[in-house]
């Protein structure tokens, strides 16, 4: 096969899989696991509500690492780690026009850690919300921000 065939069999190919996705037969395996109430949820609770969970509680079992300062709001580094057999973990910025800034679904052996940027309008507490045998574990730090992010 010649370069411009292969070429041509490639486009050909992702013309198909476009017009496919355009059609709605095929879709993404993450649209099936969307939340859409969680992602709307304004705080702690409302999000914890919508993962099916009525209450969390502090653990020292999850770390959650984050700059004590961000100089730009645009990118924050955020990591969550554990020490607990985790299914999900959340990242919650309080102050944000919508709390849940991302959500991470760990398969079965997976080591209990993420790792991420989010964006922060303002200085806000940033949670770590771990879900674990069953169970919400949540920590908590507050990250100031000198540059918003969020529109600012």
């Amino acid at each position: 096969m010649t370069v411009n065939t292969q070429r041509r069999t490639v486009l050909q190919f992702t013309a198909l899989i476009g017009l496919m996705a355009g059609a709605g037969l095929i879709t993404p395996a993450q649209a099936a696991e969307w939340n859409k109430a969680a992602f709307e949820g304004k705080s702690l609770d409302e999000v914890l509500k919508a993962f099916g969970g009525s209450s969390s509680e502090k653990s020292a079992a999850v770390s959650l690492n984050a700059p004590d300062i961000a100089e730009n709001g645009a990118v924050v580094p955020i990591g969550v780690t554990s020490s607990l057999k985790v299914d999900q973990i959340a990242i919650l910025v309080e102050k944000n026009p919508n709390a849940l800034a991302a959500h991470f679904t760990l398969p079965e052996g997976a080591e209990p850690f993420v790792t991420t940027r989010v964006k922060m309008g303002q200085s806000s507490n940033v949670h770590a919300l771990v879900k674990a045998e069953g169970k919400w574990y949540v920590t908590t730090k507050e990250v100031k921000v000198t540059l918003g992010g969020c529109g600012g």
